[in-house]
Formats: C-alpha cells, sequence, structure tokens
C-alpha cells in the first residue's frame, strides 16, 4: 500500500484510532468521516492487512506502573548485522522498543525500563555483549504522544478550500 492508496477517509481512520483506540468504535469513527459502520470496518481491515495499522497496544505509564527509570541507549552496530539484531535486543529483559536510525554514527536506539540502575546495567552489559557499542545513555523524565495532525481531517478541511 503506497501513500496514494491512503485517502482521507484513510486518515480520518488512522488519526481516530491514534487518539483513542480502545474507546473509539467504527460507528463513531463512520459519522465523523461521513461514511458508514460496515466501510470503516472494511477500511480498517484493509489497512491491517498492508500493515499501516500494525497493532495496537496500551500506553503504560512505566512510572506509575513502579518502574520509574526509563532510559535511551544509543548503540552503533555493523550496517550489515544492524537490522537482524533488533529481535534479539527486543528479547533482553527490560527492553521496550528498539527504533533502526539511518543517519549518524549511532544506528540504533534501545529503550529499557527498570525499578533502579541495577535493572538498567544489565541491559547495557547485554547489549555490549552482542558486539554493540553503547555510545550515549539517557534517563527520560517523560514521554507524550499525539496523532500525527496530517492524519486530522479538520487540518486538511482548513486548508483545502
Amino acid at each position: 500500500m503506497s501513500d496514494t492508496d491512503i485517502d482521507d477517509v484513510d486518515k480520518a481512520i488512522l488519526y481516530a484510532l491514534q487518539e483513542d483506540a480502545r474507546n473509539t468504535s467504527s460507528g463513531d469513527i463512520a459519522e465523523r468521516t461521513d461514511t458508514s459502520d460496515s466501510t470503516v470496518r472494511k477500511r480498517i481491515q484493509r489497512l491491517e492487512s498492508a500493515g499501516v495499522i500494525k497493532g495496537y497496544s496500551a500506553d503504560v505509564d512505566y512510572q506509575q506502573s513502579g518502574y520509574p527509570l526509563r532510559m535511551l541507549l544509543y548503540c552503533t552496530a555493523s550496517i550489515a548485522e544492524r537490522g537482524d539484531i533488533v529481535s534479539e535486543i527486543l528479547r533482553i529483559d527490560g527492553v521496550v522498543s528498539v527504533q533502526e536510525l539511518v543517519t549518524g554514527e549511532q544506528n540504533l536506539l534501545v529503550t529499557a525500563v527498570g525499578e533502579s540502575d541495577d535493572d538498567i546495567t544489565p541491559v547495557a552489559q547485554e547489549l555490549l555483549d552482542m558486539g554493540l557499542t553503547v555510545a550515549d545513555e539517557v534517563l527520560i523524565r517523560s514521554h507524550e504522544t499525539t496523532p500525527f495532525g496530517e492524519f486530522d481531517p479538520s487540518t486538511h478541511a482548513a486548508s483545502d478550500g
């Protein structure tokens, strides 16, 4: 599925799901997009099948759940193995995400959570044991997200006129 396959209805669906997938029904989205409930359900299925919607997950506040440390570890892996090593990194206890970076010397960004330094230190050690270089570690205080503005139908309606 390419960008040209995603129309304004698809974008509105994506925006609504990013806002609150758990509490937004296909009927709610149909009302917002001036389409039918069945159209929205079919569109969501198509977006899921095409891999545009990769899944649905809980937005966990790790601090509130007893894991106050969230650390970003900027790592360097050989370019040849960088993509292949991601699934191995995700199996490390405490790692909650890995991002593959395409610019700069550091080409992997690993996010780990824990109760204390004693939880994070083994993560860094396992990364080193895998042959990665840990170039920098950054402690995160908070992390907020918002739906992608290009999917917001109210923004496009105002700018299309």
